[in-house]
């Protein structure tokens, strides 16, 4: 079995990792060992920030997830029944990487490239001397997957682009793994673009008189740039925007209150949107959100502001949105991060 001291390495690198808003948001992403035929991977729900303070590593066998993977079956064999944790709705994704260590991040550089289309060439120069390869977007779990494990039957890549989604490293150790995350990063880096802080007392004034309050102050940027309001208006940009705020982002139109939206949801016999957008003014979110869920408005917002103004998007189809928002497996990771204490 592992050695302790291997286990521990990884929950230190995951709680780096998972306390940097640029690379993980809340209940994202996840983190694995493998280690004489078991894989330790990220139990579903659980935080990366706080892999030194709980216990959010689930075994899994890893013959048999591999088998599970050939065989189109979703649900990861653990090999250890009596646990109550259930592993990473990815953990087949963990598993068919060679890697001893992988990593999967929702980096916000490696996002934003990964939403645009037409800008192969340039991330193969910035990306050149790295074994590296471009996944298509698939939906998280059996469907990506299987299209990473074409690509790996072709090439051995160390670093995956996943379209529309994040970036996934392997390595020997966690020390190279932590090592090719912030070096992949740093290659993609794109600048921020400016906007101009949120008007505060404005964003009071919508609130008054409802469960709505302001969001924190780098969210405010999606409403007061143009562009990122643009950007995050005209569709979703990856699958943990849909599942936890729901799809593209609602923006107050002129002379529309939120009492007006809410009676459209209400009309619609659906809950309130978790977040909306003031142009000019910021972001308000419902008072009952949950942190991860405003975790990942935060990461809109970082997200939003790298995309090159004359950026052509990729966003999510529909159907696909739909798909994520029915998933049981997303509904369960959703429920647990809800039910963090």
């Amino acid at each position: 079995m592992i050695k302790p001291a291997e286990l521990q390495n990884l929950r230190e690198v995951s709680a780096r990792v998972g306390s940097d808003i640029n690379l993980v948001q809340g209940a994202g992403g996840n983190t694995s060992i493998k280690r004489d035929g078991v894989l330790w991977v990220k139990a579903s729900g659980a935080w990366l920030a706080e892999a030194e303070t709980r216990d959010i590593f689930v075994p899994v066998d890893l013959s048999g997830a591999l088998r599970a993977l050939e065989q189109g079956i979703e649900k990861m064999p653990v090999a250890d029944p009596a646990g109550t944790l259930r592993p990473s709705i990815e953990t087949s994704l963990h598993a068919l990487l060679p890697h001893r260590v992988v990593l999967h991040v929702h980096a916000v550089n490696t996002i934003a490239w990964a939403s645009c289309v037409g800008m192969e060439d340039e991330m193969a120069e910035r990306l050149q001397g790295l074994a590296w390869a471009r996944v298509p977007y698939r939906r998280p779990g059996l469907p990506l997957s299987q299209v990473v494990a074409e690509v790996a039957a072709q090439q051995r890549p160390d670093v995956l682009i996943l379209g529309n989604h994040g970036l996934l490293v392997g390595a020997d150790d966690c020390a190279g793994a932590e090592a090719l995350v912030h070096e992949v990063e740093r290659r993609l880096h794109l600048p921020a673009r400016p906007a101009p802080v949120g008007d505060r007392a404005a964003l009071d004034a919508v609130c008054r008189g409802t469960d709505y309050r302001p969001a924190e102050d780098v969210c405010h940027r999606l409403a007061t740039g143009p562009q990122n309001l643009a950007f995050v208006t005209a569709g979703s940009l990856y699958p943990d925007h849909v599942v936890f705020l729901g799809p593209a982002m609602r923006a107050l139109a002129q002379g529309e209150s939120v009492t007006d939206v809410i009676a459209v949801s209400e009309a619609a016999n659906l809950p309130p949107p978790v977040a909306l957008l003031v142009p000019g003014a910021g972001a308000i979110v419902r008072a009952d959100i949950q942190p991860g869920a405003e975790a990942m408005l935060i990461c809109l917002a970082l997200v939003a502001e790298r995309l090159p103004a004359d950026a052509v998007i990729s966003y999510l189809p529909a159907e696909e949105e739909q798909a994520l928002l029915n998933w049981d497996a997303e509904k369960y990771r959703k429920a647990l991060s809800v039910a963090r204490a």
